[in-house]
């Protein structure tokens, strides 16, 4: 995948150069077109091609917090808090 992005870079890039030194581009529309046409989409198609790795990513942190919290004998869960108030609420006279 990664030569992909690179290759779509390097096009981008000849892409803008053209636009900036061609008589009838600038300097801005050059601009334009390195982010339209390359940083944005480039972006947009990394992140969602990386959804899985990130889920997959996700999904081994949260085994390996469970299994860690399940080897330690003294902690009744992974939160590290009391499972109810020990302090009984105040009741309201009538």
């Amino acid at each position: 995948m990664w030569i992909i992005a690179i290759a779509w870079m390097f096009v981008v890039l000849l892409m803008t150069v053209a636009e900036a030194v061609s008589p009838i581009g600038s300097v801005l529309g050059a601009i334009v077109t390195f982010f339209l046409y390359g940083v944005g989409p480039l972006a947009l198609v990394m992140y969602l091609v990386g959804t899985p790795m990130r889920r997959q990513a996700r999904r081994a942190r949260e085994a390996a917090s469970e299994a860690q919290a399940l080897s330690e004998p003294g902690q009744p869960d992974a939160s590290g808090l009391t499972p109810r108030d020990p302090v009984a609420p105040e009741r309201k006279e009538a």
